[in-house]
């Protein structure tokens, strides 16, 4: 018997390695994750609560997204730790959502006799996280348009921790039905991320549906998107594209309307901003996003012109259409089409960036160049000028070109003016 016990173990073992199950066993593979992976029973995380390994929501989300000695880019981490930065070190991460690592870069430089600091809470969405140190936004209250309190905001506040909402075969997202067999967030042609008859999958990145209530707010769908599987990564060479959708069936919303939740405000003349969205980019802006290669350059071919710094909606609800798209091998650079979409993923990450506010690109200065650099406090072309640190707010040009994604300086023209360009082309 105790032979039989050994030999099945290690059939199960070989068959799991060897994926003969037709399963794939990563963490989240089933939607969500392992109960024990974030609850333990017996020796839950002290001062915490819901026998959570962390002491809150997103130190539990961490324990396994963000670590100390991490080289990076690498897997599915989100985080740089404090360990691994310091002065003039730029967060290891490259995800499409944005590394949080960028929330502990404050920036303080001084010109013409005065100082001035751009503190690390401007970039991006500052999450609660205790046990790896992050805190509550030290200016904003709420969410900027919004009534979110600040001090609630978390991993999940935007991701559903148990996964249960699910895309079904007919297209509708629900929170029951069918199981949930795989993430359903992946790329490619495998049918194992896409439901079938009697198996729902998993909705894009665990997002919140409709529903789902955190911090007086609640969710009225999920957007639409599929990834590569392999996304975090450096982009000097190739770039990752996540392939945003439009609204399709039943349980969907728009990408902005998603947004929208926690920042209405931001969606309406009489908010703080009104630059449109989950609008048609229209037949002149998908042309000049499809000329456009760099400042002085209007020479290049809409099927080579997808930049991953200015992403688009595809106007589509197809999840295979969305799944063919999903690349990280430049091999789906094609531009936009007219009735293609303007979204706030569009100009900002999800989680955190380089830039204030989130942006992909910077947008507090006139330039991103200056005389074939980034600009930086060791460009040797902004030495001689007074105004320089408040072009290069104390970054060096390593940290512009990381918060670039390791894109080259000579990606762009000698003196490169801000990427509103790729759409509106007006340098």
């Amino acid at each position: 018997m105790k032979g039989l016990r050994l030999s099945l173990m290690v059939l199960t073992a070989t068959m799991l390695a060897l994926g003969l199950s037709g399963m794939a066993y990563a963490f989240h593979s089933g939607g969500v994750a392992e109960c024990e992976g974030c609850h333990s029973m017996h020796t839950p995380k002290a001062g915490g609560s819901f026998l959570l390994v962390g002491t809150d929501q997103s130190s539990t989300c961490l324990s396994c997204h963000e670590h100390a000695g991490d080289t990076g880019p690498s897997s599915y981490h989100v985080g740089t730790a404090q360990a691994d930065l310091g002065p003039s070190i730029p967060p290891k991460q490259r995800t499409p959502g944005g590394d949080f690592g960028w929330l502990r870069k404050t920036y303080t430089y001084t010109a013409s006799g005065s100082t001035y600091t751009e503190d690390g809470a401007t970039h991006g969405h500052n999450i609660v996280a205790v046990d790896n140190g992050y805190v509550v936004d030290p200016t904003k209250a709420t969410a900027p348009g919004g009534t979110f309190p600040s001090n609630q905001l978390a991993c999940t506040s935007c991701h559903d921790p148990h996964g249960q909402f699910r895309r079904l075969q007919s297209g509708t997202i629900a929170k029951t039905g069918a199981p949930i067999k795989a993430s359903g967030s992946y790329g490619g042609t495998s049918t194992a991320n896409e439901p079938d008859a009697a198996n729902a999958v998993g909705v894009y990145r665990l997002l919140a549906g409709s529903g789902y209530t955190k911090g007086g707010v609640t969710f009225n769908g999920v957007p639409a998107a599929k990834v590569p599987s392999t996304y975090n990564q450096t982009e000097a060479t190739n770039q990752v594209r996540v392939a945003y959708g439009v609204s399709a069936a039943s349980g969907h919303v728009t990408w902005s309307n998603w947004c929208a939740t926690c920042h209405p405000a931001m969606h309406t003349t009489g908010g703080n901003i009104v630059h449109p969205v989950d609008q048609n980019l229209g037949s002149e802006v998908a042309t000049a996003y499809g000329l456009y290669v760099k400042s002085g350059d209007m020479a290049g071919t809409a099927a080579t012109s997808f930049l991953s710094l200015v992403p688009f909606a595809t106007n589509s609800s197809s999840y295979t259409t969305l799944a063919g798209l999903a690349v990280n091998n430049n091999s789906q650079l094609g531009g936009p089409a007219t009735n293609d979409q303007v979204i706030c993923l569009s100009c900002h990450r999800a989680h955190a960036s380089g830039m204030v506010e989130a942006l992909r690109f910077d947008n507090g200065y006139e330039f991103m160049t200056v005389n074939s650099n980034y600009l930086g406090s060791d460009n040797p072309s902004m030495m001689t000028s007074s105004r320089a640190p408040l072009q290069h707010r104390g970054r060096t040009m390593a940290e512009w070109q990381a918060a670039y994604y390791d894109r080259p300086a000579t990606r762009w023209a000698t003196y490169q003016r801000v990427l509103c360009n790729k759409c509106h082309a007006k340098d």
